[in-house]
């Protein structure tokens, strides 16, 4: 299960490859994160003081709507947490820290209906709640957990959570060198895993959705789980026979971004380096164009990457 990779130096430059594309007349902050549909891409806004999620659709990148108004009122989205997306049913989730909800929109009805108001999907709990998680089914999300230990401390570890009856499980496996955990993740119910990566520390963690480790991936990095300087791997996305993952490998800085995204097979193995030549504030990976879609701190702000011909 350990494998140790002393170097990953097959180094592909994309730059040239990186196709900016524009969002029109509708106007997104500098803190924006990604999401992928079946259908649509969702980039929720984290900064805006009107609409925070807005829709294109996901092929030409053409704008279709916008919803969650902010504010505080019943309907309206205080906080904004994490999206998740139930495509069986076509709802979108959205994390309300503020009211310590997740509302539920209905994907089909906020098409055609600009009046539209949300459902409350769930309540959360204050003293352990999801940050980010991935939805499967009602009885199961893939969930990074927190569990605050002061008003400026807090734990962060993986866990199974049943949506329906608010039970939280930690997974079973966790690295036993690791004393301070700071993750992202991505899950894949197709290929039947989990992927954790740390953001500190050069490590990838895949394991079982039930959490039995199957594979430690050690970068040429890792410091033993010490702790260091390193500002390490951000974004994980499992796309289909391919683990993507931004990485920026520098000593931690807060205007520090990664640039390259490391591609391993779904063992860990890896395969190849992708050199974009841009600041990612985050990423997501649309199955099936087959490429990545990148949220940028730099002279362009969206951008999409084919990954046919690449790897």
């Amino acid at each position: 299960t350990e494998k140790y990779q002393d170097k990953r130096n097959d180094i592909i430059n994309v730059k040239d490859k990186v196709i900016e594309f524009e969002t029109g007349n509708v106007l997104i902050g500098s803190v924006s994160r990604l999401y992928m549909s079946n259908k649509c891409l969702l980039i929720a806004d984290h900064k805006s003081v009107d609409k925070q999620i807005h829709i294109f659709n996901k092929n030409d990148f053409s704008y279709l709507t916008s919803i969650g108004n902010f504010g505080e009122g019943p309907e309206e989205i205080t906080v904004m947490g994490c999206l998740a997306i139930d495509e069986a049913h076509h709802q979108l989730y959205v994390s309300d820290h503020a009211k310590q909800k997740i509302f539920s929109y209905d994907m089909d009805s906020v098409m055609v209906d600009s009046l539209y108001k949300p459902q409350v999907k769930t309540a959360m709990n204050e003293t352990l709640f999801p940050s980010e998680y991935q939805y499967i089914n009602d009885t199961l999300s893939i969930a990074v957990l927190i569990k605050p230990t002061s008003t400026s401390t807090f734990n962060q570890f993986l866990g199974r959570w049943n949506m329906n009856t608010g039970e939280m499980i930690p997974m079973k496996y966790t690295h036993p060198d690791i004393q301070k955990k700071r993750i992202t993740f991505a899950a894949s119910e197709k290929a039947g895993i989990y992927v954790e990566c740390y953001t500190r520390h050069d490590l990838m963690t895949i394991c079982s959705l039930d959490g039995e480790l199957l594979y430690n991936i050690y970068g040429p990095d890792w410091d033993g789980g010490n702790g260091n300087k390193l500002q390490s791997f951000g974004t994980v996305m499992i796309g289909n026979d391919k683990i993507f993952v931004s990485y920026c490998g520098e000593d931690y800085a807060r205007d520090s971004f990664p640039t390259k995204i490391l591609v391993f097979d779904l063992e860990g193995n890896y395969l190849k380096t992708l050199e974009t030549g841009y600041k990612i504030s985050d990423c997501c990976y649309d199955s099936f164009n087959n490429r990545i879609i990148l949220s940028l701190n730099d002279v362009v702000q969206f951008a999409y990457l084919d990954i046919d011909g690449i790897i």
